[in-house]
């Protein structure tokens, strides 16, 4: 998995610099996370990702949308930690996945730009924080 971790570090870098993402690192992220980047892709394509920003403080959270019918809104830090049942069965317990994809859904989005952004004060964002 730290190669996997590695590889997959260096393509977000490269992503991040350019705000753009290519065919062919499109197709190294598929290859690390399967069909997990494409259920991403469709949350991203149903402006399903939104960054909740503090202000003054500048801190944010990502607060995704699932894609059962319930339309369930999951917080998440893209490279740590997801509030959906997935991080917790397939990260967390059993080790299977670098990461859901609400996490790739967030970084992926936030990377290239087409997020939305929400701005709250810094004692909403701590409300939001405490409900984790």
């Amino acid at each position: 998995m730290s190669k996997c971790s590695s590889v997959a570090e260096s393509v977000w870098k490269d992503i991040e610099s350019t705000n753009s993402v290519t065919d062919d690192q499109l197709s190294v992220l598929h290859f690390l996370f399967g069909k997990n980047l494409e259920r991403a892709t469709r949350i991203i394509d149903q402006r399903g990702v939104k960054r909740i920003s503090g202000e003054p403080c500048g801190r944010s959270i990502f607060q995704v949308v699932g894609e059962s019918r319930r339309k369930e809104e999951y917080l998440c830090f893209p490279e740590h930690y997801c509030s959906c049942y997935s991080f917790f069965y397939d990260i967390v317990n059993r080790g299977e996945q670098l990461c859901c994809k609400h996490q790739l859904a967030a970084r992926l989005s936030a990377s290239t730009g087409v997020c939305i952004d929400v701005k709250v004060s810094d004692e909403e964002l701590a409300f939001l924080l405490s409900k984790l």
